[in-house]
This record gives structure tokens, sequence and C-alpha cells, in this order.
């Protein structure tokens, strides 16, 4: 992870998302982008899956086509083949048998379960999260920042905590950004909040300005 993104050294955007989705959307030259939590990088422009989830790929294929069957009207997302996830937003109600229906997937297909907003992610049962990510892009850095909002984004908040207790890091700074469903957990993970994502904008903008 060497990319450099001008006077901050490097930027990298860590998502649930793909990264086809996140290249798509933010065509900014220099990003570092890691998507689903990790499992998937894109360097120099090409998709590279970690190793340790490939030999889960045909479990979270088949896991996916059975939650499509089991669950009509559930949102069932596929990500870059190298998990899926469940969501619950556009039917509520249905909230208890998407969490039912994922326990049993995870369990008859040996995948791991992460709880997210109105969601719930079946994916590889693999040691890779925000943290680690965040733990490769501040090696070689003594300032290292982080903002997210999610149950996802804890192991991130946590990993810049522990390299700031170790030394690694001289100063860091957790964003929390504040909504209806954010975790409860995430207050307590974090050094300040914002408001929403438009609260995050605006203080991305003023350090911008403030670096110009």
């Amino acid at each position: 992870m060497g990319c450099s993104a001008g006077p901050v050294g490097r930027v990298g955007i860590v998502s649930g998302r793909p990264v086809e989705f996140l290249a798509r959307h933010v065509d900014v030259p220099g990003l570092v982008m890691a998507g689903v939590y990790g499992m998937e990088l894109l360097v120099d422009g090409e998709r590279r899956v970690d190793p340790r989830v490939v030999p889960y790929v045909e479990a979270v294929a088949a896991a996916a086509d059975e939650a499509d069957a089991r669950l009509p009207g559930v949102f069932v997302e596929r990500k870059g083949g190298v998990s899926v996830t469940l969501h619950w937003r556009p039917v509520p109600d249905c909230a208890d048998e998407v969490i039912a229906v994922a326990a049993d997937l995870a369990r008859r297909h040996g995948l791991a379960e992460l709880r997210t907003r109105a969601a719930i992610e079946l994916r590889p049962p693999v040691a890779i999260d925000k943290g680690t990510v965040v733990d490769a892009l501040v090696d070689g850095y003594t300032v290292g920042a982080f903002a997210g909002d999610d149950t996802g984004d804890l192991p991130a908040f946590a990993a810049l905590g522990r390299a700031a207790a170790d030394g690694r890091l001289t100063r860091v700074l957790r964003i929390g950004v504040q909504s209806s469903e954010m975790p409860g957990e995430l207050p307590d993970a974090v050094d300040g909040l914002v408001d929403g994502p438009a609260g995050l904008a605006d203080l991305l903008a003023a350090v911008a300005k403030r670096l110009r």
C-alpha cells in the first residue's frame, strides 16, 4: 500500500462495498481502495482478492442462492463473489426471519456473520477486517485518522487505538459519524462525533482548506 495523496501522505477508502463500486463512484487518483472489509484491494487499477478467502467463494455463492430462494423481497447483495449481505431495511418486519436464515446459512456453509445496519453479511471466516487494513495503511507513518459509522468500523478504531498505545503512531483521530442507526459502541470508540455524512464532508473540506 504505497500510494500517496499529496501532503497527507496516504489516503484510503476502507469500505464494505466491493472495490469495483468504489472505483466507479470515487475517481480520485492516488487513493488506496480496500473493499469488502479488506478482502479485496484495487492496486494499479487491478482487483486483487485476498487468497485466504478464495476457498470460500463457492460457499458464499451457494449461501447467496439459497438466501434468494428463502427470503423473497429481501435484498440479497452479492459482493464481488467473496461475501453476501442480506438487507432487511426495505422489509423491516422480516428482520427476525433474515437473522435466523443468515445464522442457518452461516452454520451450514461454514461462513461467518457480520451484523451491520439493518443487514447481516455472510463472509469467509478469516481474520480480515477494517482493522487489519488500517494497520497496513498506517505502517510507516506517525499520524493516522479514520472515520466510520457502523459496526464494521469498530475494528478500525480499535486498530488506531492500539497503534497509539504501543507507540507506532504518535497521534490518532477516530471520527464517528452519527446517525439514528449507529451502533451503541460507537461514541465510546471514537475521539469525536460529526453530524452525519454532511458533517464529515464539512470536516474533510476544512482539513483540505487548511492543507492548501
